[in-house]
C-alpha cells in the first residue's frame, strides 16, 4: 500500500480520514545504523514524508554504479523497509540521491538519477513525473474542510549554479554566498507556474517542502537565500495567490530547527528543518536570526500534529527515542485558516 501511495492520486484520495499525524525527515545514510525508524513508527504517522538524501549515492558516470549499490542497501534495512511497507508516503530527492553533492541543473547524469528515483520509490508508469523534467508534485489528502496539500518542490532539476563564497569556512559564508543575478533560478519557469497553480488549489493547511532550507538565514551553506530574488519570489508568490495555511518542511542540515518569518503582507511562516535520520552534524554552531529557539544537533525527524477540532497545528522534533526536543504550536487563526 504504501509504495502505491507514492502516486499523488493514491496518496490524495479524497474518501481517506483527514491527516491527523505527519512525519518527515530526511539524511539517512544506508551504511549506517537507523534506529531511528523505531520510534517513527512508534508515533504511527498518517504520512510519512521522504524529504532528500534518502539515500547517498553520489556518482560521476553513466552508470551510476554508487547510486544504484545505495538504493540495494536501503531496501535491506529493516525499519526503512518496514515504514515504506506500511505506512502512506511521499518522497523528493536532494543532492545525494540526485547523484552530485549541491548538484543543480548541470548534473549531466541527473536523468539516470531520475529513472532510479522512480524505480526505487515504485512510481506507476503513468505518472506525470515520467513525462516531464525534474521529480516535483502534490498531493490533496482528505475532505473538505479538513484538506492537507503536500507540495513537493524539486530544487535540483533545474537550479543554476551557486556563487562560491570567497571566504570558505568562514562563520555565515561557508561555502556560498548570496547572488542577486536575476536570470538564476531555483525551480525553473515550468515548475514555477505549476506552483503557482497549485496554491490556487483549494485546501486548508499547505505542506511546502523544499529539500534545502528557505527561510534561514546566518549561514553560507546550500539554501534559498543564496539565490535571493528567488526566495523573495517564493514569498510573493505564496502571498499573491492567496494560499492559506502554508508551513514550510526542509532537510539537508544534518540539524533540526525551528523558524519563522512575517513577510510584509503575509501571515507568518512557519518553517521545520528535520535533518538527519543518522547523518547528524553534531558542532553546529550557527546564527539564526529567525530561528524559534537553539539547534538540535542530534538524529531527529519531524512531525506535524493536526487538531482540526482545536484548530492549530503543532510543529515539532523528536529524537532517536520519539521524545520531543523542539516543538511550536500554531493556531489555524494565526496561518490564515478560515474557520
Amino acid at each position: 500500500m504504501a509504495a502505491a501511495a507514492l502516486a499523488p492520486s493514491a496518496v490524495g484520495a479524497q474518501g481517506r480520514p483527514p491527516l491527523t499525524r505527519i512525519a518527515f525527515g530526511s539524511c539517512a545514510h544506508q551504511a549506517k545504523p537507523q534506529p531511528i525508524w523505531d520510534a517513527v513508527l512508534a508515533y504511527k504517522p498518517n504520512l510519512f514524508i521522504f524529504m532528500g538524501d534518502n539515500v547517498y549515492g553520489d556518482f560521476d558516470s553513466p552508470d551510476a554504479t554508487n547510486l544504484r549499490r545505495a538504493y540495494d542497501l536501503a531496501s535491506g534495512i529493516a525499519g526503512y523497509t518496514r515504514l515504506r511497507n506500511e505506512v502512506p508516503h511521499l518522497a523528493i530527492w536532494d543532492d545525494h540521491d540526485y547523484g552530485l553533492n549541491d548538484g543543480g541543473g548541470n548534473f549531466a547524469h541527473k536523468d539516470v538519477a531520475k529513472d532510479l528515483f522512480l524505480q526505487f520509490w515504485n512510481v506507476p508508469a503513468d505518472d506525470v513525473r515520467r513525462t516531464r523534467g525534474g521529480i516535483y508534485a502534490a498531493s490533496i489528502i482528505g475532505p473538505p474542510g479538513m484538506r492537507v496539500q503536500v507540495i513537493l518542490l524539486d530544487v535540483r532539476w533545474f537550479r543554476s549554479p551557486l556563487k562560491p563564497t570567497d571566504q570558505r569556512g568562514a562563520p555565515g559564508k561557508e561555502r556560498y554566498v548570496p547572488d542577486p543575478d536575476p536570470a538564476k533560478t531555483m525551480l525553473g519557469a515550468e515548475q514555477w507556474e505549476w506552483l503557482g497553480a497549485e496554491l490556487r488549489k483549494p485546501a486548508e493547511l499547505r505542506l511546502l517542502v523544499s529539500s534545502t532550507q528557505v527561510l534561514a538565514e546566518g549561514h553560507g551553506w546550500e539554501r534559498w537565500g543564496n539565490l535571493p530574488l528567488e526566495r523573495q519570489r517564493l514569498l510573493d508568490l505564496i502571498r499573491d495567490s492567496g494560499a492559506k495555511g502554508v508551513v514550510l518542511l526542509s532537510g539537508d542540515r544534518h540539524i533540526g530547527a525551528l523558524y519563522r518569518e512575517t513577510p510584509p503582507g503575509s501571515y507568518p511562516l512557519y518553517e521545520v528543518t528535520s535533518s538527519g535520520l543518522n547523518m547528524v552534524y553534531w558542532a553546529a554552531r550557527e546564527a539564526g536570526p529567525n530561528r524559534l529557539g537553539a539547534l538540535y544537533a542530534a538524529a531527529n525527524f519531524g512531525v506535524a500534529d493536526v487538531d482540526w477540532w482545536e484548530r492549530k497545528l503543532t510543529l515539532a522534533l523528536r529524537d532517536e527515542g520519539g521524545n520531543m526536543r523542539r516543538a511550536v504550536v500554531v493556531a489555524f487563526d494565526e496561518l490564515g485558516v478560515s474557520a
